[in-house]
């Protein structure tokens, strides 16, 4: 059975999805993506955007999800991590 991907996870995931999409993403694309609930997405968001990793624009009447230079920089050391875990067998 596969693991469940705990809170850091879910960030990563969703960051990656908006970087794949050259930094911008609708919401309900960054939903589907990341395998989230609309609830969960909610919640989520609005960390993300406490924390300054993402930021909500407004582009020809609909919402936008962007990541800032501060999420970019904080998904590479997500990588970073990961990858030294899977070097060390941790």
């Amino acid at each position: 059975m596969a693991k469940k991907r705990d809170k850091l996870g879910i960030i990563s995931d969703m960051l990656a999805s908006i970087q794949e999409r050259n930094g911008v993403i609708k919401p309900t694309h960054l939903m589907y993506r990341s395998n989230l609930s609309h609830a969960q997405l909610k919640s989520y968001l609005e960390e993300l955007v406490g924390k300054r990793l993402v930021e909500r624009i407004q582009k020809n009447e609909y919402e936008y999800i962007s990541i800032t230079n501060k999420g970019c920089a904080f998904l590479q050391k997500l990588k970073e991590i990961n990858e030294f875990e899977r070097t060390f067998g941790i």
